[in-house]
């Protein structure tokens, strides 16, 4: 003999497609637009952390080759400034001239040759000499420390290196000092005497 089954007043559960009357495997057409609408959204979200994530992570390592590359910023600016010096020297030593001045033409010949090793040492870093002579003024290369009147040269044109600029890669250093030629007076040159 068979037990019976033990009768409950619950009515058996349904999948919520058949309490719709809709066929078991089916979803309604509603929850399904739904469902779509969620899994866009979500897939869009998705897509848009992971931009994201990709953007930061450029952005980071970008930072972190620029901060390599321009680090040593504030030692060059002190190093060009002995580079100045040594240039310095080297227009004011008085040239060999037979006269028994062999050892300044050796100690003249010494500092030019640390000069140049210097800024061998500059450039194998990145940090490159501005040299303006005979160029167009650039505002952002050059600094003017005064005009000189000349016909020889067109007006704007750098005629005089106070003292040369550097940049270090792409970025500028220390800005060229410089004199920049503008036109000569209305009658300068002119004999007025008759």
């Amino acid at each position: 003999m068979a037990e019976p089954k033990p009768q409950s007043d619950a009515p058996e559960p349904q999948a919520p497609a058949e309490a719709e009357g809709v066929p078991a495997g089916e979803a309604p057409p509603a929850a399904e637009e739904l469902l779509r609408a969620e899994l866009a959204e979500l897939k869009d979200q998705l897509l848009r952390a992971l931009a994201e994530a990709d953007n930061q992570r450029k952005r980071a390592a970008r930072e972190r080759d620029e901060t390599a590359k321009f680090a040593i910023a504030g030692f060059a600016r002190d190093v060009v400034q002995v580079a100045d010096d040594l240039e310095r020297a080297l227009a004011s030593a008085p040239r060999a001239g037979g006269d028994g001045q062999a050892s300044i033409a050796s100690l003249v010949e010494g500092v030019e040759l640390t000069r140049r090793s210097l800024q061998a040492a500059l450039d194998r870093h990145g940090v490159r000499r501005i040299e303006p002579l005979g160029e167009r003024f650039d505002h952002n290369l050059h600094e003017a420390m005064f005009e000189v009147e000349t016909a020889d040269a067109e007006p704007g044109t750098v005629v005089q290196v106070v003292q040369h600029g550097y940049r270090i890669h792409d970025r500028l250093l220390r800005a060229a000092r410089v004199a920049v030629a503008k036109p000569p007076a209305p009658g300068a040159g002119v004999d007025t005497e008759a």
